[in-house]
């Protein structure tokens, strides 16, 4: 049995130096939910936001964690911009095919990424084995 490659999600990861609690409150409020939010053994603080809308691309979930970023307050674009880090990661499951697969992030994302200062990852997860059905 062929297995599709095909987008899971964009993560939104976060790295700081203080709690990361009340952003990724305002983030939830604005339908981007935290993964975690959690403080580690470094003493830096971590989190993994969501959005809550599904989306079968990157470009238009990358889109809307760009329009919740873009509308913070100013008290929330400090805490934004004191992270040590700021990631999109984009999650594919790969499969058997197509043989090519790709999607496109437009210069208008990738330019509105750049000014927030915002880096790009791409995680690739293996395919999940076919359950034998018995």
């Amino acid at each position: 049995m062929k297995r599709k490659t095909q987008y899971l999600n964009t993560d939104l990861d976060l790295v700081a130096g203080q709690s990361l609690e009340a952003l990724a409150a305002v983030f939830e409020a604005r339908g981007v939910f935290p993964l975690h939010v959690d403080q580690r053994e470094d003493g830096k603080w971590y989190s993994t936001l969501e959005t809550y809308e599904q989306f079968t691309e990157p470009e238009p979930n990358i889109a809307a964690f760009l329009a919740v970023i873009e509308a913070l307050d100013s008290r929330s674009r400090e805490l934004w911009s004191a992270c040590l880090s700021r990631e999109l990661n984009i999650g594919y499951e790969c499969g058997d095919e197509p043989r090519g697969f790709n999607h496109e992030l437009t210069v208008a994302t990738l330019g509105r990424m750049a000014t927030l200062g915002i880096s790009l990852r791409v995680t690739l997860y293996p395919a999940e084995p076919a359950t034998a059905v018995t």
